[in-house]
């Protein structure tokens, strides 16, 4: 027997619930949409969030489509599914919550803080206190695509085993940014595993692809779950660091790359032009590396980051990771 919101789910049993969370100023109240799967047994307890970032959907799908593969007559342990944390942003469109607090920078939160304190907090009592494990699901900010890929605390060797089973083909360390979701399960001993893989208010069915079968490794890896792939996933790209390359001015860019191309040091990126296309600077590559991800919007001003580079050792060999 598993206990969410004083709401308790037998063993065996799929349950959903709506946790409430704030009125409108209409008065209408939002509630946090949760399904809980609890297996047969005893087991992992595996949260899945997606949606922290309102304008962030394709986590939403990602859950919706993991939801249908799993049943709980063959499930040992739970599995915690929130498809939309911040459902103010989901129905605005919007990064943010109303009042333009981040709310991945907001957690643990407080029940007296503001509405994404109280957010935060709700989600940590609620979802991350009965979890064993997590997987948080985002995309790139707007204008942005990112190659799907893990960030993690590469260091901790559960997290590492996590992330090298959901088969992305590049995986991150990462360190922790201040109130963010992951900071706050890591400091409760959770291991927490963030995947990014597309762009904001766009579905990317790859991104979705890698996101579902990467979920179901995870808790095959878990002895959670068992599995039927078509393929087993590549080695993985261990990364150590990241950098982004930025307008040296402002203007019209033509990327000359794609998500999850080689580069090397003093590769041509593209070229920033004005807008009479009489002058232009060349955007090139600081170091050797893989494109994981870039700027979609070709309007640029002077220090927009326009290109994410996985910085790589110039000795290792060259790939090219379709995205």
């Amino acid at each position: 027997m598993i206990e969410i919101c004083r709401t308790p789910i037998p063993p065996a049993r799929t349950k959903r619930i709506e946790i409430p969370v704030a009125r409108l100023p209409t008065q209408t109240m939002l509630s946090l949409p949760v399904i809980v799967i609890n297996g047969y047994t005893d087991g992992p307890i595996l949260w899945l969030s997606a949606a922290i970032h309102g304008d962030e959907i394709n986590g939403v799908e990602i859950i919706h489509q993991v939801m249908q593969k799993i049943s709980p007559k063959r499930l040992r342990g739970t599995v915690i599914a929130v498809p939309i944390v911040n459902v103010f942003g989901f129905i605005e469109q919007s990064r943010y919550l109303p009042d333009r607090r981040d709310l991945n920078r907001s957690f643990p939160g407080s029940k007296r803080g503001s509405l994404a304190s109280r957010l935060a907090n709700l989600f940590v009592q609620e979802i991350v206190n009965h979890s064993t494990h997590g997987i948080d699901l985002h995309t790139a900010s707007a204008h942005r695509n990112n190659l799907p890929q893990i960030r993690a605390n590469l260091d901790d060797p559960v997290t590492y085993q996590c992330a090298r089973a959901f088969g992305t083909s590049v995986i991150i360390h990462s360190q922790l940014r201040d109130g963010s979701l992951r900071q706050a399960a890591t400091q409760k001993g959770i291991p927490v595993l963030l995947y990014e893989g597309g762009e904001a208010l766009r579905f990317n069915s790859h991104a979705i692809y890698i996101g579902v079968q990467g979920i179901l490794r995870v808790m095959e890896t878990l002895d959670m779950y068992e599995f039927k792939f078509d393929n087993f996933p590549l080695e993985p790209i261990e990364v150590q660091n990241t950098q982004w390359v930025r307008a040296s001015r402002s203007g019209i860019l033509q990327l000359s790359i794609e998500l999850g191309e080689r580069v090397y040091k003093r590769q041509l990126l593209g070229v920033i032009s004005d807008a009479f296309g009489d002058t232009s600077v060349k955007v090139r590559s600081p170091a050797d590396g893989l494109v994981i991800g870039n700027q979609q919007n070709p309007l640029v001003n002077q220090g927009d980051a326009i290109v994410n580079l996985a910085l790589l050792n110039s000795e290792e060999s060259p790939v090219h990771i379709l995205s």
